[in-house]
């Protein structure tokens, strides 16, 4: 969890320094329907409340993206521990670094490259307030069957090494998850409500920021959760060979 930590203040950092930018130009793009919309409305008599501002911009873009990050990194963390004291020693000849390095991997692709690849994150402005649930639904039945054909890809390649070799197997294994994505991928519908006035650069910029800001959490939980853990081992080793000694 604390290596979770330092993956939300290095995310939360990339988020203030580019993700914000795409977000506020988003907000504008929005305010700017709304406002026409009203003028629209008000020309045919009508008019509409504005609600309230619950919570402040400023509020959502510090503290709130704070708060946010950190939890997220925390609770990734933590899965990500438990992942990996089932894994350890599971997965041939791999030390901690190895073995947390391939989790690393495995989680960005199952948890964040495949489920965005069918289903990208959007900035504010995108999607209809009535279907936001409906969304949200897709999204985690595809990473749901994303982590399942992860975990498929797996037992298949331990299953296929001791006859055909780790290398043919990990192939193998490969092509089992890219197949069972795609499969999935092309069953579940499609969620296509992108506006077509939206600025297209602001899109692209927003979706690769999205991606690597999931790239950062899932870089330095298969890098720094290894090192760390092997620097513990190394230490616990040594101090068992000193009192022997």
């Amino acid at each position: 969890m604390l290596v979770g930590l330092l993956a939300s203040v290095l995310m939360f950092g990339f988020a203030r320094t580019f993700g914000e930018p795409q977000v506020e130009r988003a907000i504008a793009f929005e305010a700017a329907l709304d406002e026409a919309k009203a003028r629209a409305d008000a020309a045919r008599g009508i008019h509409d409340i504005e609600e309230p501002e619950l919570v402040s911009r400023p509020m959502q873009a510090s503290y709130g993206l704070l708060t946010g990050v950190v939890v997220y990194g925390a609770a990734f963390g933590g899965l990500f521990a438990l992942v990996f004291a089932f894994a350890n020693g599971r997965l041939g000849g791999l030390g901690p670094r190895g073995v947390s390095a391939l989790l690393g991997l495995a989680g960005f692709v199952a948890f964040s490259l495949v489920p965005g690849l069918k289903y990208p994150a959007n900035p504010p402005s995108i999607g209809h307030p009535d279907t936001i649930g409906f969304r949200t639904e897709l999204y985690f039945i595809m990473m749901a069957l994303s982590i399942a054909a992860m975990v498929g890809a797996v037992l298949v390649q331990r299953h296929l090494a001791p006859r055909h070799g780790a290398w043919n197997a990990g192939l193998a294994g490969a092509g089992f998850f890219g197949a069972c994505a795609c499969g999935v991928a092309a069953l579940l519908p499609a969620v296509t409500e992108v506006p077509a006035s939206f600025p297209a650069d602001l899109l692209w910029k927003f979706r690769v920021d999205a991606y690597a800001m999931q790239a950062i959490l899932w870089g330095v939980l298969g890098l720094g959760f290894g090192a760390w853990t092997e620097r513990a081992a190394r230490s616990r080793h040594h101090a068992l060979w000193a009192t022997r000694h």
